[in-house]
């Protein structure tokens, strides 16, 4: 596949990990270690046929309505993946950011999420999004606040204020946005999830539950993305 061709920027959003789950009589935790095993995967092949930013939807501001026990498993999760990267001596050159309120999460959790980033920040491969205690309003409205700021302390002026402007206080500023959104598991909406980036993407949705995405169904994804025609707006 041509690199040229390729989406510089992918958004997923991971679902169908607690239904994979229940399917084979697991208990959730156990579909949210696959998925989180699976991300890995998919991350580091992402990596190797040359896509330069992944964007996945691990944990939304909505989480926080299910149980206690699985709120409480998911931050284990992430913990366990952050320290995996700490420890790994072969990162394939992927540079990690966790998007979102981080400020939320548990002190020891935000110290290990800040570690990976610095650790990583350097690294010239794919860019690992993971969008954790993510939702795509709250963002809209936390980038509002900063602008309102700048203005307020006279930074910036009203007339100041456009497109560009707003995608530089977001989470992804600096980053191109996402070219195709794929969401397994059934389900065709976007959950709030990067409402302001996906303005023109291109939308993927399929049955196959994340566990269950393999490198094959990326390339697939890719290949259909590669057939749509993008107008932009345009004729």
């Amino acid at each position: 596949m041509e690199e040229n061709l390729l989406p510089k920027h992918i958004a997923i959003i991971m679902d169908g990990n607690r239904r994979w789950a229940k399917e084979r009589n697991l208990d959730t935790k156990l579909g949210h270690k696959e998925g989180a095993e699976n991300l890995k995967r998919i991350a580091k092949y992402a990596n190797k046929i040359g896509i330069k930013y992944l964007t996945v939807y691990a944990f939304s501001t909505e989480n926080w309505k299910r149980t206690k026990e699985e709120v409480g498993a998911l931050m284990l999760l992430l913990q366990k993946y952050v320290e995996e990267f700490l420890n790994d001596k072969n990162l394939d050159n992927i540079k990690v950011n966790i998007i979102g309120d981080i400020s939320k999460l548990d002190t020891g959790l935000q110290k290990s999420i800040e570690k990976i980033m610095d650790k990583t920040k350097e690294n010239t491969g794919l860019t690992l999004n993971i969008a954790f205690n993510y939702g795509g309003r709250d963002e809209i409205v936390k980038t509002i606040r900063k602008i309102s700021e700048k203005v307020e302390k006279k930074e910036i002026s009203i007339d100041d204020i456009n497109e560009d402007l707003v995608s530089n206080n977001l989470y992804t500023a600096g980053q191109p946005d996402p070219d195709l959104l794929i969401r397994p598991g059934g389900e065709q909406r976007i959950s709030n999830y990067l409402l302001w980036q996906l303005a023109y993407t291109e939308f993927l949705f399929i049955p196959k539950y994340w566990p269950d995405f393999s490198e094959a169904d990326l390339d697939e994804a890719i290949s259909t993305f590669i057939q749509r025609n993008r107008k932009f707006g345009g004729k």
